[in-house]
């Protein structure tokens, strides 16, 4: 017979181990009580009021949820929407639920993504555009409001562990820092776990990443690194992890990869994959599109393509090497766009394999808007600076038919001719940004659940947006909206529930009215109208036509989408009244949800609105106390807007030193200030390619003895380029020509860094993030404004 004493141990081991798992089931660390504890607490246990605690717990038998969202990928992108690039995962996954043909997102990447996690409408919760170009307007923010709990918080504060994996782009760019604050990063939002980025893009190849609110170390990377593998580990890893440590909890998964935006990267065996299949031409593909579209039943027999605006070139009316070079975008696209679906791919696989599959609710949205026209008529191998000014140069086409395996790799930070885009959003006008048309704002969604969707394969056809999302998965995790969170009483959903639709395939649609507005860009849905206004402001121009600054003045149109799937008919001609009623509806929307006054500057300008409104000073002035400092670019020195003049104390060591003192952006356009065996250099980048001015450097010929030094770099402009002066303990050491200056510091999620240069360097002359091997005691910099600026802004009260 077994000792009592022992007898007693096992009996308490088990108590625990039963006590362990169901706090692991619930994931609350310390259970509360639903009730404020009115007993006794006394010094002996036996004069005291025991309480009972009640754990949180997610509903019975409430699905783990993945959620996926990609980027800039439009509805006639993947061979799931009868597209030309194959997503055979995607497609298995549809087999197996559902496919909804008129699912729509807002426009653009940040708002679609506050209204997706919230349930709310974009400029009802602060996110009316960009949060990089906010302003002073209650939907303009660009903050998601706390009156808007994201659907993460919610489920997490019901017993589900929360995961978010790739982009987010709701972080304020002044909050990018390890200031914060860090309310408005993923895990302020409700996330328990956080891998990705938080700008708009970034590098596939070397992205600017944060695990939590930390920054990544790219110097860990192996050669072969891409972030879309990474992304698939990282979720695997994670969903191991968290069914080992609470087998029985439900988990919800954000899963938001980046790649259908710029930069289009791939591995170039991927590339190859594609080698001539776009051949043929934009023009011939959205004929092929349509008519796979019509044959798989994703739209209607009759479906007439909306015709192709003037801004994009025909096929047939472009040059041999043009041809040839635009080809190559597009089979770069392609194969970011299939490799990322091998990707996902495997997150699937691994949760069928672990048996996780049945009670698994997977909801993918093929984009978060149409297809992007940012690269302009000719593409773009560097992205931001394309966007960053009304006067870029493109790149002569004939060197780059001699030069294609550049195309897509590490040197590239491209975005395809709006001629794909056109193709990617059939049969829809237009494109993203351009939220009054089909080709901005409608996107494929797939939905599989196999414990509740007995039957796959189906298609649904009713009217939805993407604010439907949040209502959705929380009804099938069986979780009611709080009215109150964290004191702060509740908007309204103003989605909802779709799973209606899984059971009904012919119920009438539950939205019957849905606004869209995006910089400008006009568009109200009721009950099979859909009325908009006319594209001005073409997504590749970073700034408005000076005559559009009277929103008044756009002319709008009329659609009837019941009988015009493809949005080509204009019917405002035809029906002045249903026009006027429409628009008329419109107004009162925008009243309802914070859409006055509507934004009308371009990009660049809105950018300028928010500085010159932001309240903050414009501090012409910087003091940073040694090495490992990183600076969102949005707080850092402008360096590459005015004159600057850098001053660097270090300590050298025996043997010159080597590494970086500041590193500002990348080599697709940035500034590096480092020592080079000892020798003083600065380098100037526009681009990562060997061509005449992409890259400047004036050099010291003399390394610095060892011991203490003080290095000024000066630099002042003068039209696209500039002179910058070297001196050392106040002599002149060098003095040379910067023939292009960085007018922006590219990549997006680039930083400003001292004593290294994190993520994509500016310069390949040092390796390994270009660490400096000595002391950085101080680095000042000064920025020298224009007599007319400072006039200006000192008038304004934003400088000091």
């Amino acid at each position: 017979m077994m000792p009592l004493k022992q007898t007693l141990a096992l009996v308490f081991g088990f108590l625990c181990v039963v006590a362990a798992n169901v706090f692991a089931t619930t994931g609350t660390v310390l259970p509360r009580p639903l009730e404020a504890f009115e007993g006794a607490l006394e010094p002996r246990e036996a004069d005291s009021t025991k309480v009972a605690f009640h754990p949180i717990s997610a509903p019975a038998g409430a699905p783990n949820i993945l959620l996926v969202m990609t980027d800039d990928v439009g509805f006639g992108t993947v061979s799931t929407f009868g597209g030309a690039i194959p997503t055979p995962h995607l497609d298995q996954l549809a087999e197996r639920g559902l496919r909804f043909n008129s699912v729509h997102t807002t426009g653009i990447c940040s708002p679609t993504r506050a209204a997706l996690l919230t349930g709310r409408n974009h400029h009802a919760v602060g996110v009316g555009t960009l949060t990089d170009t906010a302003s002073s307007y209650p939907g303009y923010a660009g903050r998601i409001s706390p009156r808007a709990a994201t659907l993460a918080r919610i489920l997490r504060d019901n017993g589900y562990n929360t995961a978010m994996l790739g982009k987010d782009h709701n972080v304020p760019p002044s909050e990018r820092s390890p200031s914060g604050p860090f309310d408005q990063w993923p895990t302020g939002r409700g996330f328990e776990y956080f891998y990705g980025f938080v700008a708009g893009d970034t590098d596939q190849w070397n992205p600017a990443l944060y695990e939590g609110t930390s920054a990544v170390d790219s110097r860990l990377r192996e050669e072969d690194y891409i972030l879309d593998r990474d992304l698939a580990d990282k979720a695997i890893t994670w969903i191991h992890n968290q069914k080992a440590a609470a087998p029985s909890k439900p988990f919800f998964m954000y899963y938001a990869t980046g790649s259908g935006h710029a930069p289009h990267q791939a591995p170039p065996e991927w590339i190859a994959r594609f080698k001539g299949r776009f051949d043929q031409g934009w023009d011939h593909l959205r004929e092929q599109i349509l008519a796979k579209q019509i044959t798989q039943g994703l739209v209607p027999t009759g479906t007439t393509l909306a015709p192709r605006p003037d801004a994009v070139p025909a096929w047939d009316s472009l040059s041999t090497d043009q041809q040839k070079v635009y080809a190559r975008y597009m089979e770069v696209f392609a194969a970011s766009i299939a490799f990322q679906d091998a990707q996902i791919g495997r997150v699937l696989d691994e949760i069928e394999r672990m048996g996780l599959a049945d009670n698994t609710l997977v909801v993918f949205i093929e984009g978060d808007n149409g297809a992007s026209a940012e690269g302009g008529p000719e593409g773009t191998l560097n992205e931001v600076t394309h966007l960053s000014s009304e006067h870029h140069e493109a790149l002569d086409v004939g060197w780059l038919a001699r030069n294609l395996d550049i195309m897509g790799g590490k040197t590239s930070y491209q975005g395809y001719p709006i001629g794909w885009t056109f193709a990617m959003n059939t049969p829809f006008p237009w494109f993203k940004q351009l939220a009054s048309h089909l080709g901005g704002v409608r996107n494929g969604m797939v939905m599989s659940w196999p414990k509740r969707i007995r039957q796959g394969g189906g298609i649904r056809s009713q009217y939805h947006h993407v604010i439907d999302i949040a209502p959705t998965l929380l009804e099938a995790a069986g979780v009611e909206v709080p009215t109150e969170v964290d004191g702060i009483q509740q908007l309204p959903m103003h989605g909802t529930s779709m799973l209606y639709v899984i059971d009904a395939p012919g119920a009438p649609s539950t939205r019957q009215t849905q606004y869209y507005e995006v910089n400008g860009n006009r568009g109200i849905y009721d009950s099979g109208w859909l009325a908009g206004t006319e594209p001005r402001n073409m997504p590749w121009q970073p700034s408005s036509d000076p005559q559009s600054s009277d929103i008044t003045s756009y002319p709008w149109e009329l659609y009837h989408l019941d009988s015009d799937f493809g949005q080509s008919r204009n019917l405002a001609a035809e029906q002045p009244e249903k026009l006027e009623e429409m628009q008329a509806l419109f107004d009162q929307e925008a009243r309802k949800y914070d859409v006055y006054p509507i934004q009308d500057s371009g990009l660049l300008g809105r950018a300028t609105n928010r500085f010159l409104s932001s309240g903050d000073s414009l501090s012409t002035e910087f003091t940073f106390w040694g090495p490992n400092i990183s600076v969102a670019l949005m707080s850092a020195p402008t360096i590459y807007r005015f004159p600057f003049t850098l001053t660097a104390e270090v300590d050298v060591p025996e043997g010159g030193g080597s590494g970086v003192l500041v590193a500002a952006g990348s080599y697709f356009s940035g500034w590096s200030f480092y020592l080079d065996e000892g020798r003083p250099v600065a380098t100037a980048a526009v681009s990562p390619l060997e061509l005449p001015g992409m890259q400047s450097y004036v050099s010291a010929e003399q390394p610095l003895s060892a011991g203490r030094h003080t290095l000024v770099y000066t630099f002042e402009h003068e039209g696209e380029g500039g002179e910058l002066r070297i001196s050392v303990d106040g002599r002149e050491v060098a003095r040379g020509e910067i023939l292009r200056r960085p007018h922006v510091l590219a990549g997006n999620g680039e930083t400003f860094d001292t004593g290294r240069d994190t993520n994509v360097p500016v310069t390949r002359h040092y390796q390994n993030g270009g660490v400096f091997d000595g002391d950085i005691n101080r680095i000042d910099i000064s920025i020298e404004l224009p007599m007319m600026l400072r006039a200006f802004l000192w008038g304004k009260q934003v400088i000091e």
